[in-house]
């Protein structure tokens, strides 16, 4: 695989919560990203995606949580998530009308 095909693939979703709501207002952005994404690989796909420039790339691991239902036990898939702080003047639109 290429390279541009993995930066393709870096980047799953974007994070729509009401925490992710609210960091948008200091130009942040949450995306769910692979687990083997690093922060470099991060950065340069949202750049290349969205023609935007990073300041900076926080990572985030979620472990998955342990849950039963009756006798069932089972487990929630662990997340990696990726905090993009873009730069000034920059803004990516997660919401197209």
């Amino acid at each position: 695989m290429s390279s541009q095909e993995r930066l393709l693939q870096i980047l799953v979703s974007p994070s729509m919560t009401e925490k992710t709501s609210n960091i948008a207002e200091f130009n942040q952005y949450c995306f769910s990203v692979l687990a083997s994404a690093t922060k470099l690989e991060i950065k340069a796909a949202v750049e290349k995606l969205f023609n935007v420039k990073v300041k900076t790339v926080n990572v985030l691991n979620r472990k998955g949580k342990a849950k039963t239902r009756g006798n069932i036990k089972g487990t929630q898939k662990s997340i990696r998530r990726a905090y993009v702080t873009l730069k000034d003047g920059h803004a990516i639109n997660l919401i197209e009308k």
